[in-house]
Parts: C-alpha cells; sequence; structure tokens
C-alpha cells in the first residue's frame, strides 16, 4: 500500500498489474485512463477497482493536485509492468 502525491499536471506511464490494484482518491482532484476507454475524473473519496493486466494511468488534473491510496492486490503475481509514458494529447483528452 502506497499514499501517492501527484502535483498538478503530473502522472505515471501506462502500466499495468497482474494481480490487479486498488485505488482510493483522499485529495485534490485525479484522473484514471483505461486503454481505449475515456478518462475518468478522481474526486475524493472515489475508489476504482483495476483488473490483474488492464494498462492504464492516473494522475492530477491540470489545477489541482491530487492524492491517492494505491493498493497492489496479489502481488505474489509479479510486478508492475511499464509502458510508453501518457502523452501530452492523452492527458488533455484528445
Amino acid at each position: 500500500m502506497s499514499d501517492v502525491i501527484f502535483e498538478p499536471k503530473a502522472r505515471n506511464s501506462w502500466h499495468s498489474h497482474p494481480g490487479g490494484q486498488i485505488l482510493i482518491a483522499t485529495a485534490g482532484k485525479g484522473y484514471y485512463q483505461e486503454k481505449g476507454k475515456p478518462i475518468q475524473v478522481l474526486n475524493p473519496g472515489d475508489v476504482v477497482a483495476i483488473p490483474a493486466d488492464v494498462v492504464h494511468w492516473h494522475g492530477a488534473n491540470s489545477d489541482s493536485g491530487f492524492t491517492h491510496i494505491a493498493i497492489n492486490t496479489k502481488v505474489h503475481l509479479g510486478a508492475t509492468q511499464w509502458y510508453a509514458p501518457v502523452t501530452e494529447e492523452e492527458y488533455n483528452h484528445k
């Protein structure tokens, strides 16, 4: 379990978790996106259950920091798989 803090506009790269992940938004305004799907806005109290091996990213929106708790589930199935950075076009919903 990790408490993750993003500055405005900060985000991680596309990635997946072999055992899945749970995000619990705790402060600010953030984004979550699965590959091929629209961006979801996250506010404090929102929970996202990410299935195993789903490629996704998460981070802060452009004018607010964002904090969430990240819980990697079934970690015995392997480490996070990292892919390409999220482009400006992807981040800006284009």
